[in-house]
């Protein structure tokens, strides 16, 4: 089998409109829709073989450095077909190969000690995914920091809705264990049918420390000049908001923390309505 083959049989199916936030929506211009599922279909193919529960370590490393081989030309096809896009429109390699460190990273680090450790892998997983999409665009580098913050929520929020399946499936946790212990706790609360008060204080501090990241980006959508990308970072922005007041109220381990499609829609809509307003205001 080649390795293109093995990736294909590693992919969970996960597709664009699966994902927890909107990913190169009808709202993104389309000169910019193909460019921003290259990077798509290239992150969700590394995505999916660092997640893979079966595939043993040494191999998703080997696969993933074939990946990164991809983006300089020889290697995977959707790592190739990315390496293109960024050459054709002088954009940088490094927001595919961050990306790549940090599912290589996946791979040798199951546990994290602190705050600054999980935003130190945001930096790789998720960061440079909006850096892309504002290169594409032809955005200010200005943005970045709040891209950064916005990006960030967006990751722990993903890491606090799936705190069990993480820990049951591939043994990963991404709460800090130092803050598990100081309420007497470990990991093996994550793999309970129930979160105990203790850990939901846990997910509800690190929620909190979420809506920090969330104020830092809150002029992030209003600063984007194309209009069609400001509206759909405005979006992600409420979506993200309102998960962290769920994250508040409910417990991940055994209740939903996702949006159902109406709940999203209505949300969408609210920040579509509400960013185009905003933009019609002076100052």
């Amino acid at each position: 089998m080649s390795d293109d083959q093995t990736i294909s049989a590693l992919q969970s199916g996960k597709g664009h409109t699966d994902e927890n936030f909107p990913v190169a929506s009808w709202l993104v211009r389309p000169d910019a829709r193909g460019p921003v599922m290259a990077y798509y279909h290239f992150a969700r193919a590394a995505d999916d073989i660092a997640d893979n529960p079966d595939a043993p370590a040494e191999e998703k490393l080997r696969l993933l450095a074939w990946m990164r081989s991809g983006l300089e030309g020889e290697g995977d096809p959707r790592a190739q077909g990315l390496g293109k896009v960024c050459r054709e429109r002088g954009i940088s390699l490094a927001h595919g190969h961050d990306l790549l460190d940090a599912f290589v990273q996946d791979c040798t680090v199951g546990r994290y000690q602190d705050w600054d450790g999980l935003i130190d892998y945001c930096a790789k997983s998720a960061m440079p995914v909006g850096r892309y999409v504002l290169d594409v665009h032809g955005e200010d580098r200005a943005l970045w920091p709040m891209n950064d913050a916005l990006c960030a929520a967006l990751q722990i929020i993903n890491h606090l809705q799936d705190c069990g399946k993480d820990y049951r499936t591939i043994d990963r946790v991404y709460i800090p264990e130092p803050l598990l212990a100081a309420v007497g706790l470990d990991v093996l609360a994550l793999g309970e049918a129930k979160a105990r008060p203790e850990l939901l204080g846990v997910i509800r501090d690190l929620t909190r420390q979420t809506q920090d990241l969330l104020r830092i980006s809150a002029g992030f959508a209003r600063g984007i000049r194309d209009l069609r990308l400001s509206m759909e970072v405005a979006i992600i922005q409420r979506l993200a908001e309102d998960l962290c007041a769920v994250l508040l109220s409910r417990d991940p381990l055994s209740q939903i923390v996702h949006h159902s499609k109406p709940r999203a829609a209505t949300l969408a809509l609210g920040a579509v309505l509400g960013q185009a307003w905003r933009r019609l205001l002076p100052g």
